[in-house]
């Protein structure tokens, strides 16, 4: 291969983003999010507009192979505003300067963004096929702008999130360290641009925008790799949607000259990513030990224990039942003697009730039969417990004689247990065994090894920050070219 082979300028692709830098201001930031919420509130309208706009426009290019103009403008559009808006606050906090209100290109403002009409595109199941061939693509977008990653808990049975993507994670670090030092690490802005713009060129693809694959790719810096805006000669030069003669923002200088984008290898991409993610780490460890320190410190009550506060719990069955937990040294780590010491359970009621705790086995024998409601955890809600019909128990709770620790009767009431080792729940019924049981309940333990276990988590948390830190620097260093 020769050297001209190596150094040929990279192939423009339709989809073109600028993001020049200019000095944030340390602070700013902290404050930007309530800033942009008049520009959230119409982008949530518009970007409804842009999904169905992009919907019909897949269907007319399905048809036709051709994509309807007034749709193609006003997508752009849409993504436009929505790329002035990101650069402003969360996905770069490169400028200052409030974004405009409109759908049209701001030449004078430092983020802009044009996409080359297409004239022709695939039409029938070729289209259909090329559209799902960009599935990675769609994983890697999400992963890198975060928000779209969600995940699925087979417990609960529902989608949670959204989660923080990569770029959000490197404009942290960049702010933090805007924050302290007053200066925007450029080599960490640089790699935000080439994320944001695979981001906004799979967005673009997704859309059908643009029948040309994303190529897998980061290109770094505030121009595209052409080092012009890349405008091809538009259907309708008069549309706010056309790629051409849209100037280039001119980036903001201090009186030297505007140094090149860096190239950024996949060594370097993988070393900055896993900094990052240590950082992140380290962060929650911090944050971690603080809070258990602080815990440790002022919530305990007057015999040292740690409570949670009083729930309301009720059914209108016969008894709660709460889900099973192992004790012993080394069983779950709720009812572990060696992590939290003594439990203490209060309840309270204005009818006498009954509660106590017992071994898993003895329990599920006395309710067999017994109209109960069974929660998956000691914090489960009461609407959430699953109900098993049945009868009355056999006797009253207070006559068996299996109970570890128990209590009957009205007003409060408090249980002391030392875990032990078998699996074991908690039951709550009412005296007579009658049904509607209702009272308030909370628990909690010692932890007597509390303050020694947040100190350590603080100590890794600055351990591990002190390392990604030095990661991120070796990351980020502007390198010497020979």
């Amino acid at each position: 291969m020769t050297q001209a082979t190596l150094s040929a300028p990279l192939a423009p692709y339709p989809v073109h983003v600028v993001g020049h830098l200019e000095h944030p201001s340390r602070a700013l930031w902290l404050v930007k999010w309530l800033l942009v919420i008049p520009h959230y509130f119409v982008l949530a309208f518009l970007w409804v507009a842009f999904l169905l706009s992009a919907l019909i426009a897949f269907v007319a290019v399905l048809f036709t192979g051709r994509y309807p103009r007034p749709l193609f403008d006003f997508n752009v559009g849409v993504m436009r505003w929505t790329w002035r808006v990101s650069f402003y606050a969360f996905s770069a906090n490169g400028t200052d300067r409030y974004p405009p209100f409109t759908l049209k290109d701001a030449p004078d403002y430092p983020a802009g963004l044009a996409i080359d009409y297409p004239e022709h595109q695939r039409r029938g199941l070729p289209l259909i096929g090329w559209w799902l061939a960009g599935i990675p693509q769609y994983l890697i977008a999400g992963v890198f702008a975060g928000g779209a990653g969600f995940a699925w808990t087979s417990s609960q049975a529902s989608w949670r999130g959204p989660y923080f993507g990569l770029i959000d994670l490197l404009v942290l670090v960049s702010v933090l360290v805007l924050l302290f030092r007053g200066e925007y690490p450029r080599s960490i802005f640089d790699f935000v641009l080439g994320l944001n713009r695979w981001v906004l060129r799979v967005l673009a693809y997704a859309a059908v925008m643009t029948p040309e694959y994303p190529p897998f790719r980061v290109d770094p810096g505030e121009e595209e790799p052409s080092g012009t805006f890349a405008m091809s000669p538009p259907a309708d030069p008069g549309s706010p949607g056309t790629a051409t003669a849209i100037p280039s923002p001119a980036p903001q200088t201090t009186g030297t000259a505007t140094r090149p984008a860096e190239r950024w290898g996949p060594g370097r991409v993988i070393g900055l990513v896993a900094a990052s993610l240590l950082a992140l780490v380290s962060l929650g460890a911090l944050a971690a030990g603080a809070a258990g320190i602080v815990l440790d410190q002022t919530g305990r009550d007057s015999r040292g224990y740690l409570m949670t506060s009083s729930t309301p719990y009720s059914t209108a069955t016969r008894a709660l039942v709460s889900a099973s937990y192992r004790g012993g040294t080394s069983g779950d780590w709720f009812v572990n003697r060696d992590l939290i010491g003594t439990v203490r359970l209060r309840v309270r009621s204005a009818q006498p009730v009954f509660a106590g705790i017992a071994p898993e086995s003895s329990v599920d024998a006395y309710l067999a039969g017994v109209a109960q409601a069974r929660g998956a955890s000691l914090t489960t809600p009461s609407a959430e417990f699953r109900v098993r019909p049945g009868g009355a128990p056999a006797s009253p709770p207070a006559a068996q004689r299996f109970w570890a620790a128990s209590a009957t009767g009205p007003g409060t009431h408090t249980l002391v247990w030392n875990p032990q080792p078998g699996n074991w729940r908690i039951v709550l019924m009412n005296a007579d065994g009658s049904p509607n049981v209702s009272a308030e309940v909370s628990i909690g333990a010692r932890f007597p090894h509390l303050l020694a276990i947040a100190i350590a988590a603080a100590g890794a948390g600055l351990a591990l920050l002190a390392i990604s830190a030095g990661g991120i620097y070796l990351a980020v260093r502007r390198r010497t070219r020979s």
